[in-house]
């Protein structure tokens, strides 16, 4: 496992930059808190965006593949123009009647399956997690939560204890258990739902002989930040019938691959054909503005809401609904899934043909527009493997195109273009890749 928190950063003195941006690091540094990293080794600095598109001070072009916020793309005219109007008219919070938050919440809740019919509005997926446990915790009367070796939830305090992403420094909650996945395991598919299932029942054996219970499973669906181990679809449908049989819930955390992300589905817990109890959404749901969500079953959140107040002051404002509302619109309208995975299948199809001629891209994975490849031979120690994938992000970044890595060893690429890519994006994004791995293969 990597130790470095952020293996993509930029590192003082490794490399020369314009007076520009050297004047403006030294800026940050003087003010910004030590967290704050700058991504790449030579870091990017853009004035504006416009759908797959960024462009720094000078007016060069990067082609965006990295950044899933943004689903719709860049800077969206429609999405622009909701937000606009609505920030022009008011912005209020959900104390006061408002039409178009009730109808964004009718919409919203009949994008799920009938089962999820309930929606409380958080401004993050990081609070949409935070809501979540708490929700599941009251609901099941437990406090353990079980999630994947190597997962990101988010940054309060709550879902900081529950993601093994952040660093050995950010200590898990002792009622936190955390299960291998049967991928980075080395586990054949064919044996994948019994070695998953195992390991959420010893989980749960673990917390119940502690006296702890179990409040919750919390999965990202895809598991991005595991390394994109996406496969066999439904491996984790033991674990999740463990849980249920235990008395916890099952939290889907839809942030990255809710909203069209897998192509096939509008949510990746469809892919695995079940249906959660809560799911948290945040990021893409607002195209950039910060909007999040917990949808769920009715009887946890009516018995969370029965008996704990939930008030945030900006979740549900007026200017974030209609963003909201105009995000699904055109996701819903422009059949945006189905244009997803019309390009993941393209992609999918460029990356085997690399894969055949070039040693260094050791295996792909992918669900819908969210890929991780991993990058150098079996036979290579993972540091080398490591810095062959940053050798790749860097070299590409430097050619124009964004990327960057993931996994617990930061030796797979992490590709999640805006949903909007074009076949003509597909191609450029091929060939710039290929001319990375040319120049760092082994």
């Amino acid at each position: 496992m990597s130790t470095d928190l952020m293996p993509n950063r930029y590192r003082p003195g490794e490399v020369n930059l314009p007076a520009r941006d050297a004047e403006l690091i030294a800026r940050r540094d003087a003010v910004l808190g030590l967290s704050y990293r700058l991504q790449y080794r030579r870091p990017v600095h853009f004035v504006r965006g416009e759908g797959m598109w960024l462009y720094d001070p000078d007016g060069r072009a990067y082609l965006d593949f990295y950044n899933n916020v943004p689903s719709l793309g860049h800077c969206h005219p429609e999405v622009n123009a909701a937000m606009a109007e609505q920030a022009a008219r008011i912005s209020a919070n959900t104390r006061y009647l408002e039409p178009r938050l009730v109808d964004y919440a009718e919409r919203l809740v009949d994008a799920f399956p009938e089962e999820l019919n309930r929606v409380v509005f958080t401004c993050t997926g990081s609070e949409s997690n935070d809501l979540a446990l708490r929700i599941a915790r009251l609901a099941s009367g437990g406090e353990g939560v079980i999630v994947s070796s190597y997962a990101y939830h988010g940054t309060s305090a709550a879902a900081a204890a529950v993601s093994p992403n952040l660093g050995d420094a950010v200590k898990l909650s002792p009622f936190v258990r955390m299960v291998s996945l049967p991928g980075p395991a080395g586990i054949p598919e064919s044996q994948a739902a019994d070695f998953f299932e195992a390991q959420v029942r010893s989980a749960i054996l673990d917390l119940n002989r502690r006296g702890i219970g179990v409040a919750a499973l919390l999965i990202d669906s895809i598991f991005s930040s595991d390394g994109v181990w996406v496969d066999p679809p439904g491996f984790i449908t033991g674990g999740v019938a463990a849980v249920r049989d235990a008395g916890g819930l099952i939290i889907a955390d839809e942030v990255q691959p809710g909203f069209g992300r897998t192509g096939i589905h509008m949510w990746g817990f469809e892919r695995h054909r079940i249906v959660p109890d809560l799911v948290t959404l945040g990021k893409p749901m607002g195209n950039g503005f910060p909007i999040g969500a917990v949808v769920g079953r009715k009887a946890p959140m009516e018995r969370f809401g029965a008996t704990a107040r939930y008030s945030n002051t900006f979740a549900g404002n007026t200017v974030g609904i209609a963003t909201a509302d105009a995000v699904l619109t055109i996701l819903q309208r422009d059949q945006i899934p189905q244009h997803a995975l019309a390009m993941s299948e393209q992609l999918r199809a460029g990356l085997e043909g690399l894969a055949k001629k070039h040693r260094g891209v050791r295996a792909i994975r992918n669900a819908g527009l969210f890929f991780g490849i991993d990058i150098g031979p079996d036979e290579i120690a993972i540091p080398e493997k490591r810095a062959m994938a940053l050798g790749v992000v860097n070299a590409m970044r430097d050619d124009g195109v964004l990327i960057s890595t993931t996994g617990a060893n930061e030796d797979t690429l992490k590709v999640r273009p805006p949903l909007v890519c074009q076949a003509e994006h597909v191609d450029l994004f091929l060939a710039t890749f290929e001319r990375a791995i040319t120049n760092v293969a082994v």
